[in-house]
């Protein structure tokens, strides 16, 4: 009998959980640790900060679906993975052995690298629902005493969709409470070019980003490296190719948000072999820690190289489809290795994306994320908000069914083209 265990239960782990279990003996046994008892749809945090959608409406109850899975549950939280002894130290001195561990906890959000940056500053937050329910509040102030809006990323981040996702469903929101006219929004990234979103491009995302920023009267600042921010106030260094300082901005605001840089969570953080120096879970092909080969990572967590030299720290993201490609490879290899085989699963990482705008948005097939790609694909549409909305409604049933696949799914993807995306590769017998 192998004992899996899966620390996190988002996006990556909780379908990491269902697909675990549906691979492995009889008598195995899966265990999920997490902060909490709940799943929320972070895709769906924009619409939360604007009230398009309540907290609960984006959330699954954990407890009676993975017993309904016989899939155990630990919501202490993780204090500290100990590799060495192959064990979880949870937050409350309990300890949780495993036979195979599976790293899904996303990123740790350092907003204290910038001071006065996140809730506990002077700006807002989308990253985690409690965040985003904040930055509500705030913004319901922000519509009855209007003025302007900053929007973007800090150097160091490695997800810059929603950032832009978040500008334009504002501008959305903002008009239809007819205020609008009174506020002057920039946006802010240390993307080298608008529309990089730390892949270099997908298609034209360049073209048809700056063309939707143009239309919505956004304006941009790119190459930026965020300072500090004061109550009002956010200081931004517009930096050369070099790094060197081309313009220094002062930017008032009414309402901010600005993604924070990610880093590893405090309880794999420093593990000497398992995290790179920012904390991030170093894997090989096989999604597997080359000095831990029981410990595997899938999702946010996961170490990946910077797609090309930019003059600031630009990360690379991990889209839902990559990440869910991550799993399917990670769960064949660990059912290989319990019974007696070796790990010959590789994800395809290829992604799709679809950013929302609030009545219309930009989508993305990238074959695979990282270029050179088979498939570089982007397009602008009302479709695209339709389609994100369906998405959300599709993955929230998935997660309360406790599938991490469906035939509708697949007959979807297959429909448009991109039925291989959370395919994997099955290396042959050398």
């Amino acid at each position: 009998m192998s004992h899996i265990v899966i620390l996190g239960a988002g996006l990556g782990g909780i379908i990491m959980a269902y697909e675990m279990k549906a691979k492995l003996r009889r008598d195995d046994r899966v265990t999920v640790v997490n902060l909490g008892s709940t799943y929320s749809f972070v895709p769906s945090n924009p619409w939360v900060a604007v009230g398009w959608r309540q907290p609960e409406d984006i959330a699954v109850d954990l407890i009676p679906v993975l017993k309904q899975r016989d899939i155990a549950l630990r919501p202490e939280g993780a204090e500290r993975v100990e590799p060495a002894l192959n064990r979880i130290r949870l937050n409350g001195g309990d300890i949780v052995d495993y036979d195979y561990l599976v790293i899904a906890t996303g990123p740790d959000l350092a907003f204290d690298e910038i001071p006065g940056l996140g809730p506990d500053g002077y700006t807002q937050s989308i990253c985690h629902t409690d965040h985003a329910v904040a930055a509500k509040a705030a913004f319901d102030k922000f519509v009855k005493a209007p003025g302007p809006i900053v929007i973007g990323a800090a150097q160091g981040a490695s997800c810059y969709g929603p950032a832009y996702e978040f500008a334009f469903i504002l501008d959305t929101a903002l008009r239809n409470a007819r205020v609008r006219d009174r506020v002057p929004m920039t946006f802010v990234t240390p993307e080298p070019y608008i529309g990089h979103l730390g892949l270099d491009g997908v298609g034209d995302t360049k073209g048809l980003i700056e063309s939707a920023l143009r239309e919505r009267h956004i304006k941009w600042i790119t190459n930026a490296r965020t300072t500090r921010v004061e109550r009002d106030k956010l200081f931004v260094e517009e930096v050369n190719d070099d790094g060197s300082v081309k313009t220094a901005h002062e930017l008032p605001f009414s309402f901010s948000m600005l993604l924070p840089a990610f880093r590893g969570v405090p309880a794999v953080a420093g593990i000497e072999g398992l995290t790179n120096p920012r904390g991030f879970v170093v894997i090989d092909k096989h999604q597997r820690n080359p000095a831990y080969p029981n410990v595997f990572a899938v999702g946010v967590c996961v170490a990946i190289p910077p797609v090309g030299k930019t003059p600031l720290a630009v990360g690379v993201p991990k889209t839902g489809f990559m990440i869910e490609s991550m799993v399917t490879a990670t769960a064949e290899n660990i059912a290989a290795l319990v019974k007696g085989g070796e790990p010959k699963a590789v994800a395809s990482w290829n992604a799709v994306c679809l950013a929302d705008f609030g009545d219309d948005g930009i989508a993305f097939v990238a074959q695979p994320q990282i270029p050179p790609r088979n498939v570089n694909w982007s397009s602008q549409g009302r479709w695209v908000h339709a389609a994100k909305v369906g998405f959300e409604k599709y993955f929230l049933h998935k997660v309360r069914q406790g599938k991490s696949d469906t035939f509708y799914e697949n007959l979807v993807l297959d429909l448009l083209g991109i039925k291989k995306l959370k395919e994997i590769h099955m290396e042959t017998a050398e």
